[in-house]
């Protein structure tokens, strides 16, 4: 149901807004989004809306390229779920939750499965099986793939499935709040991108989906309009917590390019998929070394994302990186036409920038990835606040201190079907919106948006947006110290300022939308500042040159939750453990050996 409010009696102040009543209201429609839906229509529940940000199927799993994980053990037959969830508490530095972990690895075969069965258009072995490669720090090769466009395939799939199964979605829709009295969710509120309406949702769940916040920093594989940490802000906001956030991955493969080339620029720090050392790519540094011999002569290049992005990090540091601040990846001994199978989209992408993969190398630097943090949830993806839920890149807990490549596509599914299935046997329709949420918070933030749009402040907002990400690419990057946090945190205090005096074009326009996303980022950053800060210790992507050792005692988890005052406020949790099958997985001590592929 759909109505036209105009509340209050001076409307000068309070603009118009459509309510739109829904049992389930999902945000975000990737493939976690997607995946719950359909677990939803599939048991039943026909009251569900998705909402994207984006045209339908455009979505940030597309972007993921290089596969998903699922001990299916075609190639490997004695790889096990529970050898996967031992490679992914070792990859996590056994900073995630087990059971979390084990939830996605117990699942993954049976999801890959079904993808199958939907049409996904795997690779495939010479038998017709879903083919699988190696990728870093695996013990086996686990991971399903389409050629090097695996999550687009794979969000293709989903969105047919779920139009075969009648899912309603509304795209070009964007959440700007959710609506909260600290225990229960009641819905949310947001705008028509396209129309500059704004839209009333009364939901009895809410379905967070929104992605990560890989991109509150200046190098990152992400659009600069997603991952700018809508999910976990959103929820913060509402009165869940966050957890981990100081957790952030840099993929040790972005493209290093001349940012003075028109051409070349827009590409900088776009993800080089780690496929391509699945297949036997090769690093070097400027001098023609094959430097990871020395960082790690077993595992080379597949050793852990961590590793190798500190490895380059170093060897550009040191004097021996590329004229773009860069090191080599080459896959030239391979045959053309094996890379052109294998690596379609990445053979594409270069030889249209006029570089012949086959042939010559490319320049790769590290890039922001990936956020292992989020929101805090349960087992079932639902968060301390009644009725909200949050998946995918927007949760925490199944990736810890560093994720295993392969596992951000298998996460999005697999809590997908956990969550929908908890939310079919309790959905009992919209639910009741109290006068006191719609009049208390609703119309409040309504005049707030209202007030913004068309706002003649002083500071230009992408410069605002643009300073954030450079904030936290120079105080809390891939090498950090406790001066630099301290002193980003007094940093962000000042973009604060600036945030409160943005000039802001109409509702509809860029500006309005990236005003709002300078919030949601202004939150994110906080979190990863005040995290990285308070961990005292070196573990996974967290990297501190003060506290360069792993200290056994911060083997806990940091949460922050909004103090009844405001501001932000910190506790730690211990990390359980395992079950005894995957205990006796770690104790079994399996390990990739990269010198299979030479």
């Amino acid at each position: 149901m759909t109505n036209r409010d105009t509340a209050g009696s001076d409307e000068t102040r309070l603009p118009a807004y459509d309510r739109v009543d829904v049992s389930v209201l999902v945000v975000g429609a990737g493939a976690a989004g997607a995946r719950t839906a359909i677990e939803l229509a599939e048991r039943g529940v026909d009251d569900v809306l998705v909402l994207g940000k984006r045209n339908h199927g455009d979505a940030h799993t597309t972007w993921a390229r290089g596969g998903i994980n699922g001990a299916l053990g075609i190639r490997d037959p004695e790889d096990s779920w529970a050898i996967h969830a031992a490679d992914t508490l070792n990859e996590g530095h056994f900073l995630n939750d087990p059971a979390k972990v084990e939830t996605v690895t117990e699942q993954m075969p049976e999801r890959l499965r079904e993808l199958d069965e939907w049409g996904m258009d795997f690779s495939r072995t010479e038998d017709g099986e879903i083919d699988q490669r190696y990728f870093g720090a695996q013990s086996f090769r686990r991971t399903a793939f389409a050629g090097d466009h695996t999550g687009e395939s794979m969000l293709d799939t989903l969105v047919a499935r779920a139009q075969e199964l009648s899912v309603p979605y509304r795209e070009n829709v964007m959440v700007t709040k959710l609506l909260s009295d600290g225990e229960q969710l009641h819905g949310a509120v947001g705008f028509d991108m396209d129309t500059g309406d704004f839209l009333l949702f009364n939901a009895g769940t809410v379905v967070l989906a929104a992605g990560g916040y890989a991109a509150i920093y200046n190098r990152h594989t992400s659009r600069d309009d997603e991952n700018n940490g809508d999910g976990p802000a959103l929820a913060y906001d509402a009165g869940a917590e966050l957890m981990d956030m100081e957790f952030v991955q840099f993929h040790p493969t972005g493209m290093a390019v001349d940012e003075t080339d028109p051409e070349w620029e827009p590409w900088s720090g776009r993800l080089v998929t780690e496929a391509i050392r699945g297949e036997g790519g090769r690093l070097y540094n400027a001098e023609g070394e094959r430097f990871m011999e020395r960082y790690s002569p077993d595992q080379m290049e597949l050793d852990a994302r961590d590793v190798v992005a500190r490895a380059i990090a170093k060897e550009v540091a040191e004097g021996r990186g590329t004229e773009n601040g860069g090191v080599y990846l080459d896959i030239s001994h391979r045959d053309e036409a094996f890379i052109r199978e294998r690596l379609p989209r990445m053979y594409e992408r270069f030889q249209e920038l006029g570089v012949d993969m086959a042939v010559e190398p490319v320049e790769v630097a590290p890039t922001a990835h990936y956020g292992m943090g989020g929101v805090a949830v349960d087992e079932y993806g639902e968060t301390s606040v009644d009725g909200l839920f949050a998946i995918g890149e927007t949760m925490a807990g199944v990736h810890g201190a560093n994720r295993l490549g392969g596992n951000s596509l298998a996460e999005t599914v697999a809590f997908g079907v956990v969550a929908g299935e908890r939310i079919a046997g309790r959905v009992d329709g919209p639910g009741s919106l109290p006068d006191s949420v719609v009049g208390g918070v609703a119309e409040p933030h309504f005049a707030d948006l209202a007030a913004l749009a068309g706002r003649d402040g002083a500071y230009d907002v992408m410069d605002v947006f643009t300073d954030i990400q450079d904030l936290l690419w120079d105080h809390a990057g891939i090498l950090r110290d406790g001066e630099s946090l301290q002193a980003g945190l007094d940093a962000l205090d000042d973009l604060r300022w600036k945030a409160a005096d943005l000039d802001v074009g109409p509702v509809t326009s860029p500006s309005f939308e990236f005003a709002v996303d300078v919030g949601f980022m202004l939150t994110a950053a906080e979190a990863v500042l005040r995290g990285a800060l308070a961990r005292t210790e070196s573990r996974g992507a967290h990297y501190r040159t003060d506290h360069a050792e792993t200290d056994p005692d911060w083997q806990r988890n940091i949460y922050f939750e909004r103090a009844d005052l405001g501001g932000m406020t910190g506790h730690t949790e211990p990390v359980s453990t395992p079950s005894q099958a995957v205990q006796d997985a770690l104790d079994e001590g399996h390990e990739l050996d990269y010198h299979q592929l030479e």
